[in-house]
């Protein structure tokens, strides 16, 4: 599932191809790309009419399109395989094209909602006072906002009776760290994920969400990371942050480190990588 660097950038490129237009009409194709809308996609389609689209927004993994006349905004949520694309709208269409919105301009590119899977979606929300579509109001700043509260977080991380990587992962207490980043910050720290929170030193912490800033920024810098064709930019890029990772997906590879074999572990219907050497795990008190 994609995280904050590839939901950002896609995020970049929909201000640059979309802020500011006004919608036209928008097609709904397969009704589960807006299950979220729960008054329908005709319904979906009705309210976008007519409005101009404001500067797109991010927090964590979510991003969203202001509808700049109105208290609303058009969330979007990826899923596994969603892809916002701005295509020609002479293009042919794509095998999974789930919405389409055309614009009232005389650009002739429209944005397209795609997604094999269909986990994602777009829907329509009224705003906070804070701007944010109500249903993500309760979803905590990401490390790479100005207005992210440090030492608020470093509190918090330390009176959470959990693990660490689990509490990377907690969206109500720091937003858009999934999976493949969270190792990666943890393979800088030489923190192994089962490590206690409440025994974490604060230096450690701190030293922590300097990585995960770290790691974000650099993929940020290459386009986020790809696996595979489903995550793409708006114009149907992929990153290649992958080719740096050094953790995540390299098991049996040697650490850059020291050498050791990169083991992979099942962690919460996931996996965890890590290097037993440099990120030794936690003793276990009895």
């Amino acid at each position: 599932m994609p995280e904050l660097p590839e939901v950002e950038v896609v995020r970049r490129g929909l201000e640059r191809w979309v802020s500011g237009r006004t919608v036209a009409e928008t097609e709904v194709l397969h009704p589960r790309a807006v299950r979220r809308h729960t008054a329908g996609g005709e319904d979906f389609a009705a309210q976008l009419k007519g409005h101009t689209i404001g500067t797109t927004r991010r927090r964590g993994k979510y991003l969203w399109l202001p509808l700049a006349d109105t208290d609303a905004s058009i969330l979007g949520h990826l899923g596994m395989s969603g892809q916002l694309l701005v295509q020609s709208e002479s293009a042919p269409d794509e095998k999974h094209l789930r919405i389409r919105i055309r614009f009232a301009d005389t650009l002739a590119t429209e944005l397209r909602f795609v997604d094999q899977r269909t986990f994602g979606g777009l829907s329509l929300h009224e705003n906070t006072p804070d701007g944010l579509p109500d249903v993500i109001a309760h979803i905590a700043r990401d490390p790479l906002d100005p207005a992210f509260d440090d030492a608020a977080f470093l509190t918090a991380l330390k009176l959470r009776r959990t693990t660490v990587k689990r509490a990377l992962l907690d969206q109500s207490l720091i937003s858009g760290v999934g999976n493949i980043y969270a190792d990666e910050a943890l393979w800088r720290s030489r923190l192994h994920y089962e490590r206690p929170t409440a025994i974490l030193p604060r230096p450690r912490a701190i030293e922590l969400l300097g990585h995960v800033r770290d790691v974000m920024n650099a993929a940020l810098d290459v386009g986020g990371t790809s696996f595979d064709s489903l995550y793409v930019n708006v114009n149907g890029e992929s990153g290649y942050f992958d080719r740096s990772l050094d953790a995540y997906g390299r098991e049996d590879e040697p650490c850059r480190r020291c050498g050791t074999p990169i083991r992979r572990r099942p962690w919460m219907n996931r996996s965890s990588y890590f290097c037993p050497r440099c990120q030794r795990a936690p003793r276990v008190v009895s």
